[in-house]
């Protein structure tokens, strides 16, 4: 999120920026500890019997539908989720175990259309269509501060500033594939949907006083109707750290080693940092060892687990070093349809470097004037596109055009077509145009 800009002001011995005494400050609102459900903790719903009894209590419920889920990142392969939570009035908190109950498709139709609340949609959503929620409507909470400008888009800080209550999240980074679920787990989870929609309708009420109502509901539908992202291409490519190795064969050792990493992570139902983390990877794409002891001289091989899978490592890399030349990865990476890194632009294309610099300025002025961060105004990619090959003509009629081909919502093309078609005007021609 983007960050304020404070002005260069005079200070003085009191510490004030402005020479107010610190004592004339307006104090943090106090914030109240939630440390307990309101209903208790509830006991986790892993039969079909006990999921039937959630469904007939929440098609009886009334008003929207708080909903988290809680995965085992770090943990386990993938993006699994381990436990729902959904909470509505009359109807209370369920707290529900895929494994036990794969199918919720049933709690859909028994809340029909009404609307879920959620905290970061994105996240969850796509793990809650493996299990058969579909929501019809959404209203996501972290989108709702991000667009009213709040510094800080976590649950517990949209709920501490808010509600001015207090929202643990000690637990957020847990093993919840870990079965049964301690119970200060189970605590902390059903805290998560308690307040949801009190959130949500603080939100909206800010939302609407701030005009910004219309622009919330196409982020949340957005957001909803999103289509899972393509795979990556070339996703070993994406190892931390491995952007100091020029050498093409030190580059296949490190996607030989991903590749084998990620078949035993995947086989073993392991997160694969844990497998064999990073670091180990670009240390031995630097080393290339040519024997197991060679290997595991390596500090980052000495552990007892990495040892002991030491041989299938170093297979991997003996795979790597017989490749011959005409099959060794490319240096640059896979060749795609966007434009190149904006710091060869100014060397490349003198105008489109002008052109990005006038529209960022163009985005950076109106996040400021609507109080919203530049990332929810237009997606990076977007904006560089348009300033690498803008639409011939680059009228308003062409760059709306061209902007709703990227995904921008109206709210967006409404606030930003006019002057980006002035900054792109304004800016010198590429070579050749």
């Amino acid at each position: 999120m983007s960050q304020p800009v404070t002005p260069d002001v005079p200070s003085d011995p009191t510490g004030s920026a402005t020479g107010t005494p610190p004592e004339s400050a307006p104090e943090a609102p106090a914030v109240t500890p939630l440390t307990e459900p309101a209903d208790g903790i509830p006991r986790v719903v892993d039969t079909p019997a006990a999921f039937a009894r959630v469904v007939e209590a929440f098609a009886a419920g009334t008003g929207p539908v708080a909903a988290d889920a809680e995965r085992a990142s770090g943990y386990r392969y993938g993006q699994a989720t381990y436990l729902v939570q959904v909470r509505r009035a009359g109807a209370g908190t369920a707290l529900i175990d895929p494994v036990g109950v794969p199918d919720m498709s049933a709690l859909s139709e028994a809340v029909g259309d009404a609307e879920w609340v959620l905290h970061a949609a994105s996240q969850d959503l796509p793990g809650f269509g493996e299990h058969g929620l579909r929501p019809a409507r959404v209203f996501d909470t972290e989108l709702a501060a991000r667009l009213l400008g709040m510094e800080r888009v976590g649950l517990a800080a949209v709920v501490a500033e808010v509600l001015g209550l207090g929202l643990a999240k000690e637990h957020s980074a847990v093993d919840w594939s870990t079965r049964p679920l301690p119970e200060d787990w189970l605590r902390y989870a059903a805290l998560d949907v308690e307040v949801l929609v009190e959130l949500r309708d603080r939100l909206a009420e800010r939302l609407e006083a701030a005009g910004k109502a219309g622009w919330a509901a196409q982020e949340f539908e957005a957001v909803r109707t999103a289509p899972p992202p393509p795979p990556r291409q070339d996703p070993w490519r994406r190892t931390s750290g491995m952007h100091v190795l020029r050498d093409r064969r030190r580059i296949a050792v490190v996607r030989s080693l991903w590749l084998a990493r990620d078949e035993n992570a995947r086989r073993r139902d392991v997160a694969p940092g844990r497998v064999l983390p990073d670091r180990a990877i670009v240390a031995a794409a630097k080393a290339l060892p040519r024997t197991v002891p060679e290997l595991t001289a390596l500090r980052e091989f000495a552990g007892k687990m990495t040892k002991r899978r030491a041989p299938q490592w170093q297979a991997a890399i003996d795979a790597a070093l017989r490749l011959p030349e005409s099959e060794l990865p490319s240096s640059r990476g896979p060749s795609t349809d966007a434009p190149p890194p904006p710091r060869a632009w100014a060397d490349r294309d003198p105008g489109a470097a002008a052109r990005l610099e006038a529209a960022r300025d163009v985005v950076q002025r109106v996040s400021e004037e609507r109080s919203t961060p530049v990332e929810n105004l237009l997606q990076p990619d977007a904006l560089r596109r348009l300033c690498w090959t803008p639409p011939d003509p680059a009228d308003a009629a062409g760059v709306d055009a061209f902007l709703a081909g990227r995904g921008a919502r109206p709210w967006q093309r409404d606030l930003l077509v006019e002057p980006l078609v002035t900054a792109l005007r304004a800016t010198p021609a590429s070579p050749g145009a």
